[in-house]
């Protein structure tokens, strides 16, 4: 059975993308085991010049390296992801490079009808920077609209067409995630770039 964390891409304490990764969780339970991690009290990123890394971090970086894949659930803000994300992101590439190679899913809820369309675009052009590198399933959005209204009392879908596509999304990320577990000839090789870039001496 595949491992895969689930991050919560907001600092919220009451967030509909914590519950669709919760609902997640429970209903590809049989498929996948998913650990959901939060974001919400990692330390505003400062770049040390020791690059000690705070121990909560160090800590989901060591899940990441341990898991088969990732899923990142991301509302939107102002057309982008929310500075928590970004922050954890900058921590998760500073010094250390889990996300290196690692197939990665993204999903987002959002109030409103565009289900964090335009996040998950910045999210993807993040995911894909030098120190980053991770590998994003292509040609996959799953966009939660009116996120307010679209779970019952059990935290179920109720849309059964929205629960539909997240079961063939799931699936392929499924296949994406064996297929790219293949691909590992040139990890050490990306590994080693993302340690050694810079912006600083482009």
């Amino acid at each position: 059975m595949k491992k895969f964390i689930g991050i919560v891409g907001t600092n919220s304490d009451h967030s509909t993308n914590r519950q669709l990764l919760q609902f997640m969780k429970n209903h590809f339970s049989s498929k996948a085991e998913i650990e959901i991690v939060e974001i919400k009290d990692i330390p505003v990123f400062n770049k040390p010049e020791n690059k000690d890394i705070p121990e909560i971090v160090q800590a989901m970086a060591d899940k990441i390296d341990d898991a088969d894949g990732v899923i990142i659930s991301t509302p939107e803000y102002d057309h982008a992801v929310t500075a928590s994300l970004m922050n954890a992101l900058s921590w998760l590439s500073y010094g250390i490079f889990p996300f290196v190679d690692k197939p990665v899913m993204i999903t987002g809820a959002s109030y409103g009808t565009l289900g964090s369309s335009r996040a998950q675009l910045h999210l993807r052009q993040i995911l894909d920077a030098p120190e980053l590198k991770a590998r994003i399933m292509p040609s996959s959005e799953f966009l939660l609209s009116h996120s307010l209204q679209a779970f019952d009392e059990e935290n179920n879908l109720t849309n059964v067409e929205q629960t539909e596509k997240l079961d063939r999304l799931f699936e392929d990320f499924l296949t994406f995630v064996t297929i790219t577990n293949q691909l590992t000839h040139a990890h050490e090789q990306n590994k080693k770039e993302a340690e050694n870039f810079s912006w600083e001496t482009i």
